[in-house]
């Protein structure tokens, strides 16, 4: 039985890479396909089909392909051009789709942005853009109005309201209209702007000269260190994750994908919604998760397909048993962060006839499927492949926080089971699509995630940031994150950034952030230990980081501390404090927990950490 067992994995797992080889031919940095080829293709091949399903809106690819059109007149009409970069900050509907499409379709780049950031970080992302128009959602407005005078110039905003309902195409714009006044100063109606806009095909040849490896979108990262970074993501990077996916996945124009993590996040806007464009299927959009409508939304749209997050598979395991739950047609759910811990018991319980569990980063050039559901890996990459798929783990130094290297000034491979830092080839040429790092807007910040000169002389290799071990059959295993960073509800949080933050807070005079494990959540939970004085105002600190930290970077908890270590180069010393976490058994400083329910920070005792221990507070 073990030898059958593994002649069948390896001959499922060969089949797959085979699928996967032949759906991405065609898929190359020169070609003249795009994003919008492909919506286009299917208007004209299915236009009935349908394209987007949310709420109580059908959307066909014909209607999609038409709203598109709209969207890219209206831009062209505002002197928008091949390479101008436009911002979007709009919360999950099919007008997300519309916008960046119609982008597409004029050669304009999109700029994805984080919905749940305000103030500082929304500023700088809006900034390092360069966009110059910003389409946003009206639900949105006081957050970028939080970050409206931090900006200079200030992009001309265009709001969005509440959904229209969808209009018959017509050849002809509607008469203008005079617009009701937005609520944001300086604002525009999108809406009325659009209703005065043609919905027929775009004159000439916009997209003519164009290639596959011109920029579609900018996509967010929070990266190891600092600031969000603006990733490039070029057409031929958008075929090459949604061609690839949707072969492995099998994904045929009656299936219907459900997409509940945000548009603007790689997973969500590009992997799940790409796949469904990609080969004809229906997007089934939410315009969030919710864990008590999850399974009656796959129930009633038919849902055969549903893209996850780690946090979320965990938050459908604590949800109360619904009959739903084993009468929906899923067949498979794709995505990355499934903890071993919860794999089997989450498959069994929902009745899951395939997990399709995969590693990959925004910008990355590592990637990595685990298409015969081995639990707890997050893909595989047999020897015999190696020639195709360049990653390879090194050892690494994480007191140092840099790659290991020998004597002769290599970086050293790791052996089985021994764990390193994963990291992908940077080819010079190559015939395939594979392995290009595409990089930021930002040249330095592109700079600093290459490691070059690592088994020879010149060649250049993507640090994906992350610890991995592999076994002797090629299986990869996630271990941490390196350095500082931590993951808390499916982003990066990048401790140097918290901590810049409050060391600017009246009374606190020095800052160390950190991520510490809390029982039953997924990721690690901001913690900072601080030294202050006797200005420092605990009670007012929720609103202060409220209106400078996104939700997933403020700290849960608080240590109020005399001094705090460092090393000989006066670095914090962060490794004995993530050790003793939160518990006052452990701690003798005070330590306080944000809670919840009374948006406030609480002393943590005894009997507070027990019931977070408990699982009592849902994050």
């Amino acid at each position: 039985m073990p030898l059958f067992d593994a002649i069948r994995r390896e001959s499922r797992y060969l089949s797959d890479a085979l699928r996967m080889g032949l759906g991405l031919r065609g898929v190359s940095e020169n070609s003249r396909s795009t994003a919008a080829d492909i919506v286009e293709g299917w208007a004209k091949k299915a236009p009935n089909a349908v394209a987007i399903c949310f709420e109580d809106r059908l959307v066909t690819y014909a209607e999609l392909d038409t709203w598109g059109n709209r969207y890219a007149h209206w831009a062209q009409a505002q002197g928008i051009k091949w390479g101008d970069v436009v911002a979007l900050l709009m919360e999950n509907r099919p007008e997300y789709i519309f916008a960046w499409l119609g982008m597409a379709k004029i050669g304009a780049v999109t700029a994805l942005i984080n919905t749940h950031l305000s103030g500082a970080p929304l500023a700088h992302c809006l900034r390092i853009s360069g966009a110059r128009h910003c389409i946003l959602g009206r639900e949105l407005v006081d957050a970028y109005a939080s970050a409206q005078g931090l900006l200079e110039p200030e992009p001309q905003v265009w709001i969005h309201g509440s959904p229209p309902e969808l209009q018959e195409p017509t050849l002809d714009p509607p008469e203008p209209d005079e617009a009701d006044e937005p609520e944001l100063a300086g604002a525009l109606d999108l809406d009325a702007a659009l209703d005065r806009t043609w919905a027929a095909p775009l004159e000439g040849k916009p997209r003519e000269g164009m290639r596959a490896r011109d920029k579609l979108f900018y996509i967010y990262t929070s990266g190891t260190t600092g600031n969000p970074k603006a990733a490039n993501i070029s057409h031929m990077r958008f075929r090459l994750l949604t061609a690839g996916f949707a072969a492995a996945a099998k994904v045929t124009p009656s299936d219907r994908i459900y997409v509940v993590l945000p548009l603007y996040h790689t997973a969500g806007g590009v992997l799940a919604v790409g796949m469904a464009l990609h080969a004809g299927a229906c997007i089934v959009l939410r315009r969030r998760f919710s864990a008590s409508q999850f399974w009656s939304d796959c129930v009633k749209y038919d849902v055969t397909i549903f893209q996850y997050i780690g946090e979320l598979c965990r938050y459908l395991l604590n949800a109360p048993i619904t009959q739903d739950e084993r009468e929906h047609k899923v067949r498979l759910c794709a995505g990355n962060g499934l903890r071993p811990e919860i794999w089997e018991s989450f498959q069994q319980r929902f009745g899951i006839p395939r997990i399709f569990e995969f590693y990959g980063a925004t910008e990355g050039n590592v990637a990595i499927m685990n298409s015969d559901g081995k639990v707890g890996s997050v893909g595989r990459l047999p020897f015999y492949l190696n020639w195709v798929f360049h990653v390879r783990l090194i050892r690494f130094d994480v007191e140092h926080e840099v790659p290991v290297r020998g004597e002769k000034g290599r970086c050293i491979e790791c052996r089985p089971g021994e764990v390193g830092e994963a990291i992908g080839l940077i080819p010079k040429r190559s015939l395939l699509p594979i392995g290009h790092f595409e990089g930021y807007a930002n040249a330095e910040a592109t700079e600093k995630k290459i490691l070059r000169d690592v088994f020879k002389n010149g060649d250049a290799w993507f640090r994906t940031g992350d610890l991995m071990r592999k076994d002797e059959r090629g299986y990869f295993y996630f271990v941490d994150r390196i350095g500082d960073t931590f993951r808390w509800k499916g982003e990066n949080v990048s401790t140097s950034e918290v901590a810049e933050v409050i060391s600017v807070y009246p009374g606190v005079l020095e800052a160390n952030v950190y991520g510490v494990e809390v029982p039953g959540a997924e990721g690690r939970a901001g913690m900072a230990a601080l030294v202050v004085d006797t200005e420092f105002d605990l009670e007012a600190l929720p609103d202060y980081l409220e209106a400078h930290l996104a939700p997933y970077a403020r700290p849960l908890f608080i240590r109020l501390q005399r001094e705090i270590e460092t090393t000989g180069t006066f670095k914090h010393k962060k490794m004995d404090l993530v050790k003793q976490g939160f518990d006052p058994l452990e701690v003798l400083d005070l330590l306080y927990f944000a809670d919840p329910e009374s948006h406030a920070f609480a002393p943590l005792d005894r009997k507070l950490h027990d019931r977070l221990v408990a699982g009592e507070f849902r994050f």
